[in-house]
């Protein structure tokens, strides 16, 4: 894509995540990873241990001439709980915590701009706690947890956590999915 850009969020396990926006029109790849830690190169049970400062997050590769930026902020909103703190359902720790690793300011005007309008319509019925950072280094995580939805579908977490997100998904931003 000629034009493309890269957005990182982070919102709880990133095997959600993933599954949701590898689905979007407009999007070129989903990997995920590990960034905002003190830690190189960290594996997947570093992070796990909880004190790498790391944040399990998705890398998003998107044309912006087929889907803004803006739309992904909606979709991340959408599809976890941005009002809980180091958590998001039974995963608790920092590395599952609500976060938007900017790459450009216009991209974090944008994010701040989705939080202050999403607070004051009152869409959630807490603050959100979302960090709004800028983009660091980005970890890949280790081979196994790339499409794991798709490479994994009749796993229980799968089907218990991701496919209702999917539903969700298609339900909610038809117009954005790949057909």
């Amino acid at each position: 894509m000629r034009n493309e850009q890269t957005a990182v969020f982070g919102g709880g396990c990133f095997w959600c995540v993933e599954a949701v926006f590898s689905r979007l029109e407009g999007v070129s790849s989903v990997e995920s990873g590990f960034m905002g830690g003190n830690v190189e190169n960290p594996t997947y049970r570093q992070v796990c241990g909880g004190d790498t400062g790391h944040v399990e997050v998705v890398r998003v590769k998107f044309d912006p001439a087929v889907i803004r930026y803006r739309d992904l902020l909606d979709i991340f909103f959408s599809i976890h709980d941005p009002t809980t703190l180091n958590r998001q359902g039974s995963d608790v720790g920092e590395q599952y915590r609500s976060a938007i690793f900017y790459t450009s300011e216009e991209q974090e005007r944008e994010a701040e701009d989705a939080i202050a309008e999403l607070n004051a319509s009152h869409v959630f019925p807490e603050p959100i706690v979302t960090a709004v950072e800028p983009a660091g280094t980005f970890y890949v995580a280790e081979d196994y947890h790339q499409q794991y939805y798709d490479n994994n579908a009749t796993q229980p977490y799968c089907q218990f956590i991701i496919a209702p997100k999917l539903r969700k998904l298609e339900k909610k931003f038809s117009q954005k999915v790949r057909a």
